[in-house]
């Protein structure tokens, strides 16, 4: 009889009630989790027989309806290696298996998570909150390019930076048409120009400048900046530069010298400026010509400081000769490749996705680039213990690279929506309660079936 069937079928919806309202008390549970996917419920009727003069009652089964690719909000942090994806992405993550020695070891099976609250272990290693361990790629000190392509867990070194020493200077600046030195005077001719016949006795050459010529040199010439460099063991060496006009030939094209201090206390006949050797010749535009993208100047000693070669980097039209009224040199750009050494005082997330290093020395080296992996089917995903996931062979295999955009100091929350979650309670609760009616319905009902017999 339907009576029979019916209850049978209520049966099996107050089964898939409870399933719902299991789902949802995870949920519930889980809103403050980071990284955290609910599970939505899916309701599957099954037809017993149904036909345009006949049906049965049938029965419902549900089953997890999984939100692995919904994204939940982004919220600030005020922890720096916090990390949040913007995108379909996921981090990938290694599970600790034990310790040896004191130190961990771990699974060989990669996992996948959006949970990243991480934050740097003893070990230097990333973890999040639900133990896992971050991946990524080592950055090459020298070229600042990944490593490989196949991430491994990111371990932070806390040894000290070692010194560079600086191999190049970025100099960027514009020449005054007319310098205005202390000897320039517009009514006297090349009054502005160092010329080797300004010194007594006159120098053969302007590739050195001694201590007892430097009052004449700086009297025709002009400041170019300064700018601290360093040797191979970061030992600081304050390059100062100067500019002086050594022709004006017909036609308006000038040509320039660049000096650079090589002592302080240098006296009498011995070397206190030294020429970068190159002749930067301008035409009546204010261009050099030729071109001078960069020089080299070949054993740079600066106050007993061997710096070795040293390559002047000006880059494609930056030096220029343009009028001036102050007449003094304008520096654009001066800086150097160098460092002292330094200690690890921070580390922090990037906007372009990697882990970088602030050391006592105030710079900031990127020491590891985060790696993402992206799935085709990412509700297919298995869920795992602390916010992760395990491929799967519905999942497909992950692919890297893409993924979304990795944002510092942030976490992605978990993509429950509270107010929703209360709402599918209530109409659960209903569903429930309407089973359980139909279920004492159907009962009273066999009861009055078997009481007509008496």
């Amino acid at each position: 009889m339907s009576f029979f069937g019916s209850m049978t079928t209520a049966v099996t919806g107050i089964r898939a009630q409870s399933s719902a309202l299991g789902h949802i008390s995870d949920n519930i549970a889980n809103s403050q989790t980071v990284g955290f996917k609910r599970t939505d419920t899916n309701f599957q009727d099954i037809v017993t027989a149904s036909t345009s003069r006949n049906h049965l009652p049938g029965a419902v089964l549900a089953a997890p309806a999984f939100t692995n690719g919904v994204q939940g909000s982004i919220d600030a942090s005020e922890t720096p290696t916090h990390m949040a994806i913007n995108g379909d992405g996921f981090f990938i993550v290694s599970a600790r298996a034990g310790t040896i020695d004191g130190e961990p070891v771990f699974e060989g099976v990669n996992y996948y998570t959006r949970r990243g609250d991480f934050a740097m272990d003893k070990h230097g290693y990333l973890v999040n909150g639900g133990g896992y361990t971050l991946q990524g790629l080592a950055i090459d000190p020298t070229t600042g390019n990944p490593v490989g392509d196949t991430p491994g867990r990111i371990q932070i070194n806390r040894d000290f930076l070692a010194a560079r020493t600086t191999s190049s200077i970025s100099l960027e600046a514009n020449l005054p048409l007319w310098p205005k030195t202390v000897n320039a005077d517009p009514d006297v001719a090349n009054s502005e120009l160092l010329t080797v016949g300004r010194f007594t006795p006159a120098l053969a050459d302007l590739s050195v400048i001694s201590a007892d010529n430097e009052d004449i040199f700086l009297d025709n010439s002009l400041s170019g900046g300064a700018v601290t460099a360093y040797d191979d063991l970061g030992a600081p060496a304050n390059v100062q530069f100067r500019w002086a006009k050594t022709d004006n030939a017909a036609g308006g094209g000038d040509t320039w010298n660049l000096f650079y201090k090589s002592s302080d206390s240098a006296t009498g006949a011995t070397t206190k400026w030294t020429n970068v050797g190159q002749d930067y010749a301008f035409d009546a535009q204010g261009r050099l010509s030729p071109a001078v993208d960069s020089t080299t100047v070949t054993g740079m000693t600066v106050n007993g400081i061997a710096l070795g070669n040293v390559t002047l980097n000006h880059g494609s039209s930056n030096i220029t000769q343009y009028n001036d009224e102050n007449g003094t040199v304008a520096t654009n750009q001066l800086d150097q490749n160098g460092y002292p050494s330094g200690e690890l005082v921070s580390i922090a997330v990037s906007e372009n996705g990697r882990v970088t290093g602030t050391y006592s020395n105030g710079k900031t080296i990127d020491l590891a680039e985060i790696s993402l992996a992206r799935f085709n089917a990412a509700d297919k995903l298995k869920k795992m213990d602390g916010t992760a996931f395990a491929a799967t062979q519905e999942s497909g295999e992950p692919m890297l690279g893409g993924g979304g955009d990795i944002i510092g100091s942030a976490k992605e929350a978990s993509n429950v929506d509270i107010a929703d979650e209360f709402s599918k309670l209530i109409v659960t609760q209903q569903a429930y309660t309407a089973g359980t009616r139909i279920v004492t319905t159907a009962d009273e009902l066999i009861r009055e079936t078997l009481n007509m017999k008496r």
